[in-house]
């Protein structure tokens, strides 16, 4: 399957249990309820975008939110790229489309999202998106594997980069 041929859109309901099948499909991302996801399609779709191959399959998802206290921040929340996509840059793709969205139409002007130490590929996958937006980036722990998960889950560091540049 080639990158070519998928379409990038906002979602819509009816994606909600196609999300949560994509999840499923893409280890180690942590799923949620088909209702969580549902909600992710219709209340937070604004903030996420929906990646659709050639026969309307669902092969990729960008999910995210502006925190109500930070509503100039686009916080990603999940990445998820279907297997038969991956390696082909359809998750930069998803991002940077997103990103231009939000900007324009939201006044988004940071970037936040938390990966945890050994998620080499979503490191470089933000930080690819950094550099291609000329943006620099801090990172700090927000939540740690001691505090926040009584050992059983990695740190989520906080990567927060911008102000993304005026287009």
């Amino acid at each position: 399957m080639s990158i070519a041929t998928v379409t990038l859109r906002q979602p819509a309901d009816q994606d909600g249990y196609s999300l949560h099948q994509l999840v499923s499909r893409c280890q180690p991302l942590d799923t949620n309820s088909v209702y969580c996801n549902l909600l992710q399609c219709t209340d937070f779709a604004d903030t996420a975008i929906a990646a659709e191959n050639a026969q309307g399959e669902l092969v990729g998802f960008i999910s995210g939110y502006c925190p109500p206290a930070r509503p100039d921040t686009l916080f990603v929340w999940q990445v998820a790229v279907d297997g038969s996509m991956r390696g082909q840059g359809l998750a930069l793709r998803m991002l940077l489309t997103l990103i231009k969205r939000v900007a324009a139409g939201q006044g988004v002007r940071y970037l936040e999202t938390t990966i945890s130490p050994d998620n080499a590929a979503s490191q470089a996958l933000f930080l690819k998106a950094f550099a291609t937006l000329g943006i620099q980036h801090q990172t700090r722990t927000l939540f740690s594997r001691e505090r926040h998960f009584a050992g059983r889950h990695e740190d989520e560091v906080l990567y927060r980069a911008g102000p993304f540049k005026d287009s």
